[in-house]
């Protein structure tokens, strides 16, 4: 069997992403998420993301990390080929569009995470992602890892597992997926 070109996996990825997002699976997810965060040590700024389509919402997860007091932040595409920055985020923040349909703070407070949690198209079992083809957060994974540790979170509905990612020297694994069935931890 041929492996499948990254356009062919994310059509696959997107047709099983929705057919789980209609399984409302999301508050077993979010407790999964929740129980892995509290399992990781102390952290004190964690990035996460406003959810856009058939995404898997980390929302709940967020508003109780701030009411924990963590620092919780959102990406914000500032032009192609660059690395992400992290806005603050509460959950009374004001929020505007941003790129590609994701809600953005309206006002920029930057902040560097210690933890990301990602949106992704795809995910194997070697913990390569596969996003929705700007490059966004390989470049962001590369750029925090070299200033220090930086953990990346995939989340996402376990349907979203292909068998194989494609992956490109560029493509960078993630430490841990989590899905509405567990955590799967590289």
């Amino acid at each position: 069997m041929a492996e499948l070109t990254k356009s062919e996996a994310r059509t696959q990825a997107f047709a099983a992403r929705k057919r789980a997002y209609s399984q409302a699976h999301d508050a077993t997810a979010c407790a999964e998420l929740s129980a892995f965060l509290a399992s990781i040590g102390d952290f004190a700024v964690i990035a996460a993301y406003m959810p856009i389509r058939t995404e898997i919402s980390p929302l709940p997860v967020m508003a109780d990390l701030y009411e924990a007091g963590k620092i919780v932040c959102v990406p914000v595409i500032e032009a192609a080929g660059k690395p992400l920055r992290f806005s603050r985020w509460t959950p009374t923040t004001p929020l505007v569009n941003g790129p590609f349909g994701a809600k953005i703070p309206h006002t920029d407070a930057f902040v560097i995470p210690d933890v990301l949690i990602t949106p992704l198209v795809a995910f194997d079992a070697r913990g390569y992602r596969l996003g929705y083809g700007g490059g966004f957060y390989d470049r962001t994974f590369e750029l925090l890892r070299q200033k220090g540790a930086a953990l990346a979170v995939g989340f996402a509905y376990v349907a979203q597992q292909l068998p194989h990612v494609p992956t490109e020297p560029t493509d960078v694994r993630l430490d841990a997926i989590v899905t509405e069935t567990g955590v799967k931890r590289f």
